[in-house]
């Protein structure tokens, strides 16, 4: 039975285009989405071990866009989420994104589901309801298109009181962390050589992947120093660079990225707690500690400006407001009085792909193809042992172009 009553497919047009998206068909024993479901109160946990067509259960209030691209990546089957999606503080951009997907969102159900569902129990949500078997374990809100972009437009009514706090956050940590912002104070030495040096720091954030494949140009001829922030170290990993810095709370990154090699920093709250550290040590690897009370993209920032870095480029980073408020802390303020401590040292990822070119021009790479190319035609065709040369040369000329093309990848 559809949504308005048509008897058609009794799978919800969500679920189809979900299943298309995913590439798996699920099994469906009446109407709605029969899958495994999967508990986590913290999603950036829970997408660790989702697989395809697996339903989270997570207690997220206002899913912002970095958890709400997870989930999709991960490809669940639907989200059943135990606080609002939305809650009207801010625009936040998780929620459309998840719809737009075709997963299907089901909205504030309640604290008492995590303890009427076990992990890996199977469950089956149809409509606004929540099933195991037969019996309704649970009921919220299932939104849609329309009733997502309601919210959205109610919520920026909000951004004005969003904006105070945001401003009253900000003096706050200018009273806590002026000596760090200003003076450098409290960052750690550390062995990675910045001086003079360009410095690219990636999180796993807003289309980190495209970014870094953007970047591929600059990083081959200016060869940065690759600080990865957390995940961001298995993002570098994943596009083929070892990062020469590993900085965060290590609650996100993997333990090839902590094994390969890297600088550890390990960000600890303000006081020097650090609990990564206790991870960085069961893996015999070495660390230092850098106590801020930024957040740990920032810190990285703070650390390559602060030991000589020319140039620091932000891969998936927070650059605007919106994005800010879509992180959903009150520690983003720290964020903002980075960006104006680094000064113009900081190029956004997008920038750097505007603004700069190869300095190798197309006319002078087509001119050396052509070189090439009549070098070999000539010294094969005059030479006495063209045919012992030939295979040689036909070999040389594959491993020619499959360099050639890497400047255009």
């Amino acid at each position: 039975m559809s949504e308005s009553g048509t008897e058609t497919d009794p799978r919800p047009q969500q679920w189809l285009r979900a299943s298309r998206l995913f590439g798996r068909r699920r099994q469906v024993e009446g109407p709605g989405v029969v899958a495994t479901a999967r508990l986590d109160k913290r999603t950036k946990k829970l997408t660790k071990r989702l697989e395809t067509g697996d339903i989270a259960v997570i207690d997220h209030v206002d899913i912002d866009r970095v958890s709400a691209e997870a989930l999709v990546s991960c490809g669940v089957g639907a989200v059943i989420n135990v606080a609002p999606s939305i809650s009207g503080r801010y625009p936040n951009l998780g929620p459309q994104i998840l719809v737009e997907a075709g997963i299907p969102l089901l909205d504030d159900v309640g604290p008492e589901i995590f303890d009427k569902l076990s992990e890996g129990t199977v469950v089956r949500l149809d409509g606004d309801a929540v099933y195991v078997g037969d019996d309704v374990v649970a009921k919220g809100i299932r939104h849609t298109e329309e009733t997502i972009e309601t919210a959205v437009e109610e919520a920026k009514a909000g951004l004005s009181t969003q904006l105070e706090s945001f401003v009253a956050n900000t003096m706050e940590y200018v009273k806590r962390e002026q000596d760090l912002l200003i003076d450098g104070v409290g960052v750690p030495d550390v062995t990675t050589k910045f001086e003079g040096k360009h410095a690219l720091v990636v999180v796993r954030g807003y289309h980190y992947r495209e970014d870094i494949a953007t970047l591929r140009p600059y990083i081959r001829e200016y060869k940065p120093v690759l600080i990865g922030v957390d995940g961001g170290a298995d993002a570098l990993i994943k596009a083929g660079y070892k990062p020469h810095m590993i900085i965060g709370d290590m609650d996100s990154v993997s333990d090839e990225a902590l094994t390969c090699g890297a600088e550890i920093v390990v960000h600890a709250y303000r006081d020097g707690r650090a609990p990564g550290l206790k991870r960085v040590h069961e893996l015999n690897q070495q660390a230092v500690v850098f106590p801020a009370a930024a957040t740990s993209e920032d810190c990285a920032m703070l650390l390559a400006d602060e030991k000589g870095a020319q140039l620091i480029v932000a891969v998936g980073t927070h650059m605007n407001m919106v994005e800010f408020f879509d992180k959903g802390r009150a520690g983003m303020s720290s964020t903002f009085l980075t960006r104006l401590r680094v000064g113009s040292k900081l190029v956004d990822a997008k920038g750097v792909s505007l603004l700069y070119r190869s300095r190798i021009s197309s006319s002078a790479l087509l001119l050396l193809v052509a070189a090439a190319l009549v070098t070999m035609v000539v010294a094969v065709a005059v030479s006495p042992m063209r045919e012992v040369i030939l295979p040689v040369l036909v070999e040389r000329w594959h491993s020619f172009l499959f360099w050639l093309t890497g400047f255009f990848t």
